[in-house]
């Protein structure tokens, strides 16, 4: 049996965490992953606040800014990444076409923006 799943696209990147089917060996509220894909110019269209986990942001390719209170970290060279913990406001910016994995626990929901 084939196990590879290509439905990461579906749910904007996202491969693990409690917003899969409980039955689906992906549901977990013990951690998040994402292969994100984020043309130029991409955005988070608010910021988060309040949060609740701590994150993982590692550069695969491209160039992206986070943003926090205060100062930006540029992720720039293959490898890059950036943490940070709970009760840390955050967005974010493709600078270039980027391809980041993000790892976040525990998995809560609560934080998905919807454009309109």
């Amino acid at each position: 049996m084939d196990d590879r799943i290509y439905d990461a696209p579906l749910d904007s990147g996202w491969l693990l965490g409690h917003f899969k089917d409980v039955d689906d060996p992906r549901h977990t509220p013990a951690v998040e992953v994402k292969w994100g894909i984020h043309p130029r110019g991409d955005e988070r269209l608010q910021w988060v606040r309040g949060e609740e986990r701590t994150a993982l942001l590692v550069l695969i390719s491209g160039r992206f800014r986070v943003d926090f209170p205060g100062r930006s970290v540029l992720l720039e060279q293959q490898g890059d990444y950036v943490v940070w913990g709970r009760g840390v406001d955050h967005s974010w910016f493709a600078e270039d076409e980027s391809v980041l994995l993000t790892v976040r626990w525990p998995s809560v929901s609560g934080y998905a923006v919807t454009r309109d």
